[in-house]
């Protein structure tokens, strides 16, 4: 089984990983370990930077007893020319246990997954989807809450380029959630209907998710100067103001911050950014354990 799209969980699998993941959050926070894994070996391949997700995979193996192995594609043979399914190709000559890749491609994911045997994890496409992110943000709000369904989520930012947005979308609705969207308007989908005005989306909203504008995807100008951004898009002390009294602010990182979020917010006691975070290693041991495990 690999993990490509929310899609390609059933609702059993889904409630599986959440049940899982907040198990394993609770041992990580005692201090046990596992000897799950012991012996299976997870290569991390990313072609794109990252901080949270590349270092959450492998402390998720490692603390399942695997071995996590990355590679540096800015000192593989990438460099040199190698395709990317030549890589893919290679990788699986070694026979991993499975492999977590970042690609800046959509479709990179599904793409290696056709040609190697082993898992595959999808840790974010290009603009196509970033299941995890999305199962460990659901893990954050149940752990809140108590539950997913009937809850209403604002998702502000921007969504035209955000892998995040489009599998939350997905999982949170599948939940029972109600997800609204809203951001600036050149950076709203075609195929998603969302609002230009973060107050209307946020409104009596019971949690907040804002995303940084990702310059690296789009050539336009965006109006995302310190100070701009946030006073016609960012969210503020007065915007959360409008959310419930309970509402709680999430965050995939990174983060920019007097950008899309006000430092003030980022940091409040209803910010839930760095508990996400901690999360991130949970879920990604669930997915590990379901993909990897399964398979012993």
């Amino acid at each position: 089984m690999d993990l490509i799209s929310i899609d390609s969980l059933s609702d059993e699998q889904m409630s599986i990983l959440l049940e899982t993941g907040d198990l394993y959050a609770r041992q990580n926070r005692d201090g046990q370990v596992s000897t799950k894994l012991v012996g299976r070996t997870v290569f991390n391949l990313f072609y794109e930077n990252s901080t949270r997700t590349a270092m959450s995979f492998a402390v998720a193996a490692a603390r399942l007893g695997a071995q996590p192995l990355t590679l540096s594609v800015e000192r593989s043979s990438a460099k040199k020319g190698e395709t990317l399914e030549d890589t893919a190709r290679t990788l699986g000559a070694m026979l991993p246990d499975a492999v977590v890749l970042r690609h800046r491609e959509t479709g990179a994911a599904a793409e290696v997954a056709a040609l190697i045997e082993c898992p595959v994890i999808n840790a974010g496409d290009g603009t196509g989807e970033h299941p995890t992110q999305a199962l460990l943000d659901a893990l954050t709000l149940r752990q809140q809450f108590g539950r997913v369904e009937g809850l209403t989520i604002a998702i502000c930012g921007d969504i035209r380029h955000s892998r995040v947005a489009r599998s939350n979308i997905k999982l949170l609705q599948r939940l029972g959630a109600n997800v609204r969207l809203a951001g600036p308007p050149s950076l709203l989908p075609n195929d998603l209907a969302g609002s230009s005005s973060i107050e209307e989306a946020v409104s009596g909203s019971d949690a907040v998710m804002m995303l940084r504008v990702q310059r690296e995807r789009s050539d336009e100008e965006l109006g995302d100067a310190p100070g701009e951004y946030l006073a016609n898009y960012g969210l503020t002390l007065e915007r959360l103001g409008l959310a419930a009294p309970h509402a709680v602010v999430l965050h995939p990182g990174p983060m920019n911050r007097g950008i899309e979020i006000a430092d003030e917010v980022a940091d409040h006691p209803r910010s839930l950014i760095l508990r996400q975070v901690e999360n991130g290693v949970a879920m990604r041991m669930a997915v590990l354990d379901l993909l990897v495990g399964s398979t012993s």
